[in-house]
């Protein structure tokens, strides 16, 4: 039976506010710190902060390493101290927050460094700090717009998967409940018992390994969604000749003696080893996959699977079956025969619960697809937005 469909009620509609919402909040979180940034100097900022990363990441790479009194701490030191005067002397002279730097080179300008010292030049630089946490804030709100982005993409899609339901639910709640769809669930259920009775023959009759040549060929056809067996029990039916008994024969001799089961294959152990650890799979061989559904699918579908399976109903059951087959899928396209009406008002029958037909005859299903429409267009007008990248 179908998924029911549901009210988007109250939780839904704060899922649709909140992707907007979150999304625009994020879109002005980045136009503020644009904002901030142009106020503070433009492309200026960005220099000043690159400075600012180079400065700190310099304290941070001496600080354990300059401090001290042996001879490596005070060549570290010399070290320090000429690449940081080197990346002030660099600066320009409007750099923003240049008199930061110079101060934090004063803080280390000394023959003999302590962790204390680094702390001073840590919070010389403290001015020239906001310039890093601009651009730092700008990168995270454009995060932020992308994060938005996706989730507001999601519910987009989530809306589309609602508004489908809903609208296949009015078709079903506008379908004629009284059409005669016995003329459709007859000769369905006709072949649905003749390729049971058939395939449970089937696997009387025919060898294991013709049968697993049946499921093998199932893999190029997607709607015979018949499970492939294992690897290594597909290579024992192959190759040993016991993959000529039938799979109730092998089942059945899975569970003989090994001194009684010699008389019937090569190799007792090998057997039990592969046939025996596969019983769930091999008793639930059926004919599964080539059943049709009730109610049945929309008639391109049904014409879709009809085609497929009969290549295996041919294999497996007698012409009559066959001709089943064919009559099924001729009913699709017949115009006289009004598949469709029928199939809408067996879909009406079998899925719809008392309280979907009260939400129909009430209006609401009509209104709430309404609402998912408009949220969905006001979403979509939303992510039409180009956004910095």
């Amino acid at each position: 039976m179908s998924e029911r469909v549901h009210s988007p009620g109250d939780d839904a509609s704060r899922d649709d506010h909140t992707a907007r919402e979150t999304l625009e909040a994020a879109r002005e979180r980045f136009e503020q710190a644009e904002a901030r940034i142009d106020d503070a100097g433009g492309d200026a900022v960005a220099e000043a902060a690159e400075a600012y990363r180079d400065a700190t990441d310099l304290l941070e790479s001496y600080v354990d390493r300059a401090t001290g009194t042996g001879r490596e701490n005070f060549q570290a030191y010399l070290e320090l101290e000429g690449k940081f005067d080197s990346l002030v002397s660099e600066l320009s002279d409007e750099l923003r927050g240049r008199e930061a730097f110079e101060d934090a080179l004063d803080a280390i300008d000394k023959r003999r460094l302590s962790e204390s010292d680094f702390e001073r030049a840590h919070e010389a630089l403290e001015p020239a700090e906001q310039y890093a946490q601009l651009l730092e804030e700008r990168e995270a709100a454009r995060e932020a717009i992308d994060e938005a982005r996706t989730n507001a993409a999601k519910r987009y899609r989530a809306l589309g998967e609602e508004i489908d339901a809903h609208e296949r639910l009015l078709e079903l709640g506008n379908a004629d409940i009284d059409a005669p769809v016995e003329e459709l669930r007859a000769p369905l259920e006709a072949y649905n018992e003749a390729i049971d009775e058939a395939f449970t023959a089937y696997r009387l009759e025919a060898s294991a390994r013709e049968v697993f040549a049946l499921l093998e060929r199932s893999r190029w056809y997607p709607f015979v969604e018949y499970e492939q067996p294992p690897d290594d029990l597909a290579a024992y039916v192959r190759d040993d000749p016991a993959g000529e008994y039938t799979i109730p024969e092998l089942l059945e001799y899975a569970d003989y003696s090994r001194s009684k089961l010699d008389h019937y294959v090569d190799s007792a152990d090998e057997l039990k080893r592969q046939v025996a650890t596969q019983r769930t799979f091999l008793d639930g061989i059926d004919a599964g996959p080539l059943r049709l559904e009730w109610p049945p699918t929309e008639a391109p579908v049904l014409r879709r699977k009809t085609r497929e399976i009969r290549p295996f109903v041919e294999r497996v059951a007698d012409e009559e079956t066959v001709a089943r087959v064919r009559e099924l899928r001729r009913l699709t396209t017949d115009s006289e025969f009004d598949f469709d009406r029928l199939q809408t008002a067996a879909q009406a029958v079998d899925q719809l619960t008392p309280t979907e037909r009260d939400r129909l005859a009430d209006g609401r299903v009509a209104a709430e697809l309404e609402e998912l429409r408009s949220e969905r267009a006001r979403l979509e007008a939303a992510l039409d937005v180009e956004d910095p990248i």
